[in-house]
């Protein structure tokens, strides 16, 4: 599989830069490069690569205001590049795949691609699945009736995490986990007797898990329904959870209806 990708960026070094790292990765196929946000809306619509590497800071138009001039077609992935940290909020907000700091880490590059790569077989899955779908209708109809839906079985869904944190690979059973927070592109995986950092983002970690048992009850919190042993009301609407291990998980009023469907 080769990931099509553009790079935009003002700066011909960091270009030049980033073009040296990719070298490295033979599925990567550089199709052309941007200095600019205009050059780089009329390049994605034409070109339609699959990832797309965007400096933030540019004139005119930053990397921002590209995402947001490419809406109208199927998007290519993200991956912000910048030199500037207090953009990370905001760039995991328009769905970017990660986010890099200048100077690139080589070893921050392998772990994005290796995310690209996912993002990318899902998406190719999925449009296959669809293909499918309509060439059943057409030459054998009643198959269809008969198809599960994507979201029937949990076997599409993760059973064991592998994590990477503090320079050991810890492997967590799904169902052992009480709660997960978020921090930047970071997620807090806690259990009863652990707490591990892992690098990945909430929305990638939400579709590896079953969502009939793992919710979001907080901007920045997913709970383990079946380790909810209490439910205790707060102020303003607001609740708390009380999980097996006696840990309090706050659920915020705009969530609380989500959460009742599941807690009784």
């Amino acid at each position: 599989m080769t990931i099509r990708t553009i790079l935009v960026d003002d700066e011909k070094l960091a270009i030049q830069g980033l073009q040296l790292r990719l070298e490295k990765f033979p599925d990567v196929e550089i199709i052309d490069t941007c200095s600019n946000g205009r050059e780089a809306i009329r390049k994605i619509k034409t070109e339609k690569p699959d990832l797309v590497f965007l400096d933030i800071q540019m004139p005119g138009f930053d990397g921002f205001s590209v995402v947001k001039g490419v809406m109208e077609i199927e998007p290519p992935l993200f991956v912000f590049v910048t030199a500037y940290q207090e953009h990370a909020v905001r760039a995991f907000e328009a769905n970017a795949v990660n986010y890099l700091m200048k100077p690139v880490d080589e070893d921050r590059l392998a772990d994005t691609l290796e995310r690209v790569r996912t993002r990318l077989a899902e998406k190719r899955s999925a449009e296959e699945a669809e293909k499918l779908k309509s060439v059943l209708a057409e030459v054998a109809p009643d198959a269809i009736d008969t198809m599960p839906e994507e979201g029937d079985g949990a076997g599409r869904y993760e059973k064991l995490i592998n994590i990477k944190d503090r320079g050991q690979i810890f492997r967590v059973d799904v169902d052992s986990i009480e709660h997960i927070e978020a921090a930047g592109d970071y997620m807090c995986i806690r259990t009863a007797d652990n707490s591990l950092i892992l690098r990945e983002t909430m929305k990638d970690l939400e579709r590896r898990l079953d969502p009939r048992v793992f919710q979001r009850v907080h901007r920045s919190t997913i709970v383990n329904l079946n380790q909810v042993r209490q439910v205790k009301p707060h102020t303003n609407g607001e609740c708390f959870l009380v999980l097996d291990s006696g840990a309090q998980v706050k659920v915020s009023r705009s969530y609380r209806d989500v959460v009742a469907r599941f807690v009784h």
